[in-house]
């Protein structure tokens, strides 16, 4: 098993859990160039909530989507469309990726914003 198929096992499991509590799910989709998060349905299937580095108007203000500081922006940006739309607690999808680094500074910075997780 190589490191992805290892990260995309792990994250299965946590979205079966996060099935199971019948939850808002964040998402956190990174890569090395950008970091992306998306608010989603309990069902799954529909996104209430979406913010990315390849925004056009972040990718004037960034000057990198990979770092730590960009990943706080996207953090604040998704949770205060998250409380616009009317949600407030949900279930943090970390896709498998260690918690630390972009995906702390994320996750901290939505909390910072009023998303409960």
């Amino acid at each position: 098993m190589n490191k992805d198929e290892s990260r995309q096992r792990r994250a299965r499991q946590t979205r079966i859990r996060i099935a199971e509590q019948i939850a808002n799910r964040l998402t956190v989709v990174r890569s090395n160039a950008h970091i992306s998060a998306q608010v989603y349905s309990p069902c799954g299937t529909k996104v209430l909530a979406a913010a990315s580095t390849m925004e056009k108007d972040l990718r004037q203000t960034l000057k990198n989507g990979g770092n730590s500081a960009a990943a706080q922006q996207i953090g604040k940006l998704i949770a205060e469309r998250a409380v616009k739309a009317g949600i407030v607690d949900v279930a943090f999808d970390r896709s498998g990726h260690r918690y630390h680094g972009r995906i702390k500074a994320l996750a901290e910075a939505a909390r910072e914003a009023g998303l409960k997780f």
